[in-house]
């Protein structure tokens, strides 16, 4: 599907993402903070059937991921879920789709960049001091906006570095924990279970079906992407069976050596430090901060081209569709998305995520999920990739949105309101304007 652009800039973007940094892309916008704390947190829960518990939260995301995966396929542009939303079902519903984007997509790589200095106050202890912490948020953010306005491919291949560099230490705590349990004779696969709460089962899976979110991110740069409607596909089904895989590993070793894995504040540490003592603590501590790294390295390379698609199809002040004459890239979206990130994590705190992030995303996982078919109706042969049983998946994971919302602790729900307001407004701004997309 093509979109028709009134005022297309001077200076074209480039196609520098391939089919397998797409796939670095998807896995460094998922794989964050959640692999490094949630573990123990599902395993105070529901103690050793958490290995299940991430199965099943994988089966439920991938049903998600599929619908993102076909309607992703009708296009090559920018823009990500604003995008499929604004073609499916008109103006208003993408820009209401951008804001609840941008809110999910900021709050996210922002209480990263504080866990980082948290991580690193473990090495030097004044990081969390307001003034060290502050040249800190500064530094984070100021070397990966450079990085991204310099060039996509920079960008790219920064996050594909960090993406190799934040799996080596998943890897290697899946295999020293394997080793110990290889001594200990593989008990975790013999030990009884524990009588299971139903409800404990269901906060369990909701924890780590956030925990695989995140992977639409990867879908904003598609103007950059070399063949996106094919990759985009390929990308989300090879992610999601990585991270499945990656999630049950990590968790089969964690309830498996740690003696009290619910208490622990750190498993991955911990196992560490049970295999190889301190330095295998620190070691990990280390890959901790390259994780939450990375993660941020893969917003700021791609949440800006969305705000470049709302200014390219009319939705935005014309500016932040500015492409640099010499570096091909979106900058002042990049600069201003950057800003916010530096922003929110000056003042915000990582629990801002849980509501924020979580509310945000569900939201727009449901609206990209309903224009499946209705994107079936519109262009019958316009998908790439087509889901079998489609419809049929994209009701499904409408439900699972639903579901899960209300399980959402609504307590911040003021900010998700505001956001909705000013959504309204900007649409009321321009919507007597023409736009790109036929409504």
């Amino acid at each position: 599907m093509e979109r028709s652009v009134a005022n297309s800039p001077r200076y074209e973007l480039v196609r520098a993402i391939g089919r397998w940094s797409l796939v670095a892309l998807v896995v460094n916008s998922v794989i964050g903070s959640g692999v490094f704390g949630l573990p123990s947190v599902v395993a105070a829960l529901i103690g050793r059937a958490s290995i299940w518990a991430v199965l099943v939260a994988g089966a439920g995301m991938s049903v998600i991921m599929g619908c993102f995966a076909e309607v992703a396929s009708h296009f090559q542009q920018a823009g990500g879920p604003y995008l499929y939303a604004r073609a499916a079902f008109g103006r208003f519903m993408g820009i209401q789709t951008a804001w609840m984007l941008w809110l999910g997509q900021v709050a996210a790589p922002a209480a990263n960049a504080n866990l980082f200095v948290i991580y690193l106050g473990e090495f030097f202890p004044h990081a969390k001091d307001p003034l060290p912490r502050a040249l800190i948020l500064t530094a984070l953010v100021g070397i990966l906006a450079f990085i991204n306005v310099r060039g996509v491919r920079a960008g790219t291949q920064v996050s594909n570095l960090f993406t190799a560099a934040k799996l080596v230490p998943l890897f290697a705590v899946i295999v020293l924990g394997a080793v110990i349990l290889a001594h200990q004779h593989w008990q975790i696969a013999t030990s009884p279970a524990a009588a299971l709460d139903g409800s404990q089962w269901m906060k369990a899976v909701l924890l780590l079906v956030f925990a695989y979110g995140g992977f639409e991110t990867a879908l904003a740069p598609m103007s950059e992407a070399k063949n996106p409607r094919r990759d985009a596909p390929f990308a989300l089904f090879a992610a999601v069976i990585l991270c499945t895989f990656i999630y049950a590993l990590i968790q089969w070793v964690v309830v498996g050596v740690l003696p009290n894995a619910a208490n622990s504040a750190r498993p991955l540490a911990d196992v560490a430090r049970i295999a190889i003592g301190p330095v295998g603590a620190a070691l990990v501590a280390i890959g901790a901060l390259i994780s939450f790294y990375g993660y941020l390295s893969a917003k700021i390379l791609a949440m800006p081209r969305v705000l470049f698609a709302l200014a390219e199809e009319g939705d935005f002040p014309e500016s932040f569709a500015a492409v640099h004459a010499s570096f091909q890239t979106p900058y002042i979206s990049i600069l201003a998305f950057a800003g916010l990130v530096w922003i929110f994590s000056l003042i915000g705190e990582f629990k801002w995520n849980v509501t924020l992030s979580a509310v945000a995303r569900l939201l727009y996982y449901a609206v990209t999920c309903a224009a499946l078919p209705a994107l079936r109706r519109k262009q019958p042969e316009g998908a790439r990739f087509r889901l079998p049983a489609g419809t049929l998946l994209a009701t499904l994971g409408i439900i699972i949105c639903l579901i899960l919302l209300t399980r959402v602790d609504f307590g911040q729900s003021l900010i998700v309101a505001a956001t909705i307001a000013l959504a309204f407004l900007n649409w009321a701004m321009v919507h007597r304007s023409p736009g790109g997309v036929s409504e």
